[in-house]
């Protein structure tokens, strides 16, 4: 590894974690409600509210972290079985913006039928919902760079979607480990890349990284 490019890498990382922490802006959550479930863009709720929409790999840990954000414990179904998010799911926060449960990609203990099927949404969402103001992609810190989750990069890259990453279970890692980790996949990032996008890492277990996700939602949502 290029030590240089790697060490640009964390310091990038550190940079933008320091850069939301102290804003201390702390969006509070005063309402998330459920709004619907559906397999069809067409029926996805009809507003002018942004969205927020949250992906991964599955058994990423993805409605944990939901439920984080919100400060709640079972507005999003967690299941020890990967694939259990099969639809687009849409809840409505504090009356002035979504956010998006989508299907997770990737591996999922379901028949490559219904793996395609959820290709197909997640591609329609993405592609025809005019809502979507950013995509948090949800990565687990603790694997090397995975080739679905870098090809799934570089298509949000050609299709012009803006896009997050949020680093997940990062109690599972030691400080030292955490952040090599971090550092090394985002040098693998900067292989392709000129610039990192906006990088988060979060534990539900121990709530960490919640204020930074929703400062930056926040952020976005006064410049709207």
């Amino acid at each position: 590894m290029n030590q240089l490019r790697y060490n640009t890498a964390f310091s990038f990382l550190y940079r933008f974690t320091c850069l939301f922490l102290y804003q201390n802006k702390n969006m509070e959550i005063k309402d998330a409600r459920f709004v619907i479930s559906n397999t069809d863009v067409s029926k996805c709720p009809n507003h002018s509210m942004p969205e927020y929409a949250f992906i991964g790999r599955s058994n990423v840990g993805k409605s944990s972290l939901i439920n984080l954000l919100m400060n709640r414990t079972n507005l999003a179904k967690t299941s020890s079985t990967p694939g259990k998010t099969q639809l687009i799911n849409h809840f409505i926060v504090n009356n002035s913006w979504h956010l998006v449960d989508l299907p997770g990609y990737g591996y999922a203990k379901v028949a490559k039928s219904k793996q395609a099927t959820f290709a197909h949404i997640i591609t329609d969402y993405l592609t025809k919902r005019e809502q979507l103001t950013n995509l948090f992609v949800l990565v687990d810190c603790r694997h090397e760079p995975q080739k679905a989750d870098l090809e799934f990069f570089e298509y949000l890259e050609r299709s012009e979607i803006p896009f997050s990453i949020i680093f997940t279970k990062v109690d599972k890692l030691t400080p030292t480990k955490l952040e090599a980790n971090l550092a090394f996949y985002s040098a693998e990032l900067l292989k392709q890349w000129e610039e990192l996008p906006p990088i988060f890492a979060c534990s539900a277990l121990k709530r960490t990284g919640r204020e930074e996700v929703l400062d930056y939602i926040d952020s976005i949502n006064k410049k709207l």
